[in-house]
């Protein structure tokens, strides 16, 4: 998997795909452009796939090379200029792994958020407690230091929920049943984390919640796993859309998919997981019912 550079990346990859198709209309190939341009072939495939930063000089001879019109030019340069805004991850550092930025990145672009955990309460949903958890079990290579770093960068991811400039996405999570007995934390933390569940359903309306239960698994779900479906509109009024992309996540990287057939599947799988899954009243009485089992504890 190819590392992305520390720069916008929906941007980058809106301007890759402009440059690709005044390339096209220019009638140049992408040998015949790198010859022109005295660079690699692999290079302009890079930059018209959002892989990789664009420099100003570059971006000038390819316009002059594509013979692009002054109107469209200033598009070009102004969604150039934006690939070089950084978001609230890179403050962070080294506690946000390198192939996270990307979806970091992403996920704070898209407009409509779907989400899909059979195990685990979803980043965006935890408690401080539970987040601490969760990296003390899976991360205990950590540091005291480097644990609270990591633990506040996903606190501030959190923040997306409830930003209102630009608007919050909206989020649609379905949560395995298992996800909501999981002991990740003792029974009154779990009780503390499943209430808060409710609560942010109840305070933010672009927030719905759904439970799989475990009698109730869809066809493909299984293979699927965890698995982020992430939509976008257009940026700034411009008449191009970032695509549809699935994340999913492993051990130590992600992969981003954003071909029609690849979405199509997981939008197929989606679409058994609505079907399956609790409606968000009878959910929230299932969470509310497991809390209530922790009190007995």
């Amino acid at each position: 998997m190819s590392h992305e550079t520390p720069t916008s990346s929906v941007p980058r990859r809106q301007l890759g795909r402009l440059l690709a198709q005044l390339r096209e209309e220019a009638l140049i190939s992408m040998d015949a452009a790198a010859a022109e341009l005295d660079c690699s072939r692999q290079k302009v495939w890079r930059i018209e796939k959002g892989l990789t930063l664009v420099r100003l000089p570059d971006l000038r001879a390819m316009c002059d090379l594509y013979r692009v019109p002054d109107e469209l030019r200033s598009v070009v340069t102004g969604l150039a200029l934006e690939t070089r805004n950084k978001g609230w991850w890179h403050t962070y550092g080294d506690c946000v792994p390198e192939w996270f930025s990307l979806y970091a990145n992403l996920e704070s672009s898209a407009t409509t958020i779907r989400q899909f955990d059979p195990q685990l309460i979803p980043g965006l949903l935890q408690t401080t407690h539970y987040i601490t958890a969760h990296y003390r079990r899976n991360r205990p290579d950590l540091g005291i230091a480097e644990r609270e770093r990591a633990v506040a960068a996903r606190c501030e991811r959190q923040r997306l929920l409830t930003r209102r400039l630009p608007a919050a996405p909206t989020l649609r999570v379905v949560l395995g049943e298992e996800a909501l007995r999981r002991p990740v934390l003792d029974p009154a933390g779990m009780a503390t984390q499943l209430r808060h569940l409710c609560t942010l359903v109840r305070q933010l309306p672009h927030l719905r919640i759904r439970v799989l239960p475990r009698a109730a698994w869809p066809p493909l779900v299984t293979e699927a796993g965890t698995f982020v479906i992430l939509d976008f509109q257009p940026t700034r009024g411009r008449n191009w859309v970032e695509p549809s992309t699935v994340y999913v996540e492993g051990l130590t990287g992600a992969l981003y998919l954003d071909r029609p057939a690849e979405v199509a599947a997981y939008e197929r799988v989606w679409a058994g997981l609505e079907s399956a899954a609790l409606d968000q009243e009878e959910s929230i009485h299932l969470i509310e019912s497991i809390v209530e089992e922790h009190r007995g504890h």
